[in-house]
């Protein structure tokens, strides 16, 4: 799989340091909206997301996307519909890995992909990360988020 490194505009919009964003980053390349843009709207949906047991202090009530997405949560879905994405699973509990990060195993069109605790953009089968995330071809797929438009 060809490879385009890429943080989706996060130095240039004057982010610095490390941050665990790589949810906002995928979405913002994928779309081809301003991180910053991306950014807040994410930071916004963990700032008002219900604090339960089982949430993470790290990120739930806290106005930031650096720390991490819930992705599960109704507002990431809610969110994601906003932008025209819709969910494709390609793994199911107990099946095993049908699908990998590697060329001829993702469709074409714009894809926002969940690999194990990781998330990145998939434009034309062309990966745009900041880093080669394919352990060589051999990276689970999870599912994606596929643009519509």
């Amino acid at each position: 799989m060809r490879i385009n490194i890429s943080d989706g505009g996060r130095a240039a919009a004057g982010f610095t340091g490390r941050a665990r964003d790589c949810v906002c980053r995928a979405i913002a390349i994928a779309t081809g909206r301003p991180y910053p843009e991306i950014h807040a709207r994410l930071a916004e949906g963990n700032a008002t997301q219900r604090i339960t047991k089982r949430s993470s202090k790290k990120w739930a009530g806290k106005r930031t996307a650096d720390h991490g997405i819930q992705t599960s949560r109704k507002w990431f879905r809610e969110y994601m519909g906003e932008l025209g994405f819709a969910w494709m699973p390609t793994m199911r509990i107990g099946q095993g890995c049908k699908v990998h990060l590697r060329d001829g195993e993702l469709p074409g069109g714009k894809l926002v992909v969940q690999v194990s605790r990781h998330f990145c953009a998939v434009i034309n089968r062309v990966l745009h990360d900041t880093h080669d995330c394919t352990r060589g071809g051999m990276r689970c797929v999870y599912g994606y988020w596929k643009l519509k438009r």
